[in-house]
């Protein structure tokens, strides 16, 4: 069972933007996407403040967000990785099996990751993650490799919004046909 403490998932930086990204695609009436809660127990409440100090997870949390862009389904999880190297250990199976099932009922699954000390977006496709994923699974390596991503992908700024994930999501969409 998993707990968690009042400091450690405070909101990270990128699941901010992403949030205000979703609101401004709302806005501009281009996409519904939402943040899944992570549902959890209270163990602690501060008496005084009635915040919740410490939890425990309920269940595992499949992604990050789900909704609809144009009409078609879409999930995705954010992920922030602080060097070149991201481990795939940061992606549960129980994640990867769920974008799956996504798939082959129609949607279109991906990550969305945050290389912090670049300060850099990219929009990792699930084809392109299960590569990765099955290259471990099979005895390789148990990451990948920032040059290891394909250029296209690298999400531009100063689109309007803070992480403007549609442009990939388009050129994932055309990979598809």
């Amino acid at each position: 069972m998993a707990t968690w403490n009042s400091r450690g998932l405070r909101g990270s930086a990128l699941e901010e933007y992403i949030n205000r990204t979703n609101e401004k695609y709302l806005e501009n009436g281009l996409a519904l996407i939402q943040k899944v809660p992570t549902p959890i127990t209270p163990i602690t409440i501060d008496k005084e403040t009635r915040h919740i100090t410490l939890a425990y997870f309920d269940q595992k949390s499949t992604v990050d967000y789900i909704g609809a862009v144009q009409g078609i389904p879409v999930c995705f999880d954010a992920k922030e990785c602080h060097s070149d190297t991201f481990p795939l250990q940061n992606i549960h199976e129980h994640q990867v099996n769920f974008m799956e099932h996504f798939e082959k009922q129609g949607g279109i699954a991906f990550f969305l990751l945050s290389f912090t000390h670049r300060d850099v977006f990219y929009y990792l496709r699930f084809e392109k993650l299960k590569a990765f994923w099955n290259r471990s699974r099979e005895g390789g390596r148990k990451s990948f490799r920032y040059e290891e991503l394909e250029p296209d992908f690298f999400l531009e700024k100063g689109r309007g919004v803070l992480v403007p994930y549609l442009d990939a999501l388009q050129k994932d969409l055309l990979r598809r046909d």
